[in-house]
């Protein structure tokens, strides 16, 4: 039997304390709105005094920092498991269909998640400024997009001219805006029903589609 130091424990305990803050910190931006968090809720809710919650996050930003950090590694681990499934891009690769699978991976994503969502691609808290440790994920998710177009590219299925920065931003721009407009308009609704997600599928063919060179 492998025993357990003091320590451990105290480490074990200090982890399952801040995953219960993030929990409810998320409950109360469902509910209230990102802005609405508050640490004095978070700790009636937990049964504690608020100068407490100051022994794991030293303030409100703080906290905004690590869930806005949570949801872009989310996010991220959401488009590497569709590119997984996806497979090794090959001459006879389809970039629309790849590139509506993932924008819809993310989408999917920001639906499930519209507190995290909101944080991460609106500013519902003007003063709060990501630090660069949080800001890190959402830049490999950027990475991730000029990749996957520069593998199109090397793979002959895609206009060797194309800038892979632009595109990658035209795409994440359309998922944005279309997450938005579905978290906005159609909120709490699961993400096949109204009219607005498939919108998507629609735009990103029009983004992608005229750059695919047909197959040698």
């Amino acid at each position: 039997m492998v025993s357990v130091t003091s320590g451990q424990r105290r480490h074990l305990r200090r982890q399952a304390t801040i995953e219960e803050i993030v929990d409810h910190a998320v409950d109360i931006m469902t509910t209230d709105g990102v802005a609405g968090l508050s640490l004095g809720e978070i700790a009636r809710r937990m049964g504690v005094r608020p100068p407490s919650l100051y022994t794991y996050f030293d303030s409100k930003d703080a906290l905004y920092d690590e869930l806005f950090r949570r949801g872009w590694e989310a996010a991220l681990a959401a488009l590497a498991d569709v590119r997984a499934q996806l497979g090794p891009i090959t001459r006879e690769t389809d970039p629309v269909a790849r590139a509506v699978a993932l924008a819809e991976g993310i989408t999917r994503w920001g639906v499930a998640n519209p507190a995290l969502g909101q944080l991460m691609f609106w500013r519902p808290v003007p003063r709060f400024t990501p630090s660069d440790e949080a800001y890190a994920p959402s830049l490999r998710v950027a990475q991730l997009a000029r990749d996957e177009i520069g593998d199109w590219i090397s793979a002959g299925r895609l206009d060797p001219l194309v800038d892979p920065d632009l595109l990658a931003e035209a795409v994440i721009t359309v998922v944005a805006g279309v997450m938005t407009r579905k978290v906005v308009n159609e909120p709490g609704a699961p993400y096949e029903d109204g009219p607005i997600t498939p919108v998507l599928r629609y735009l990103i063919t029009h983004v992608v589609g005229p750059y695919v060179r047909s197959r040698p």
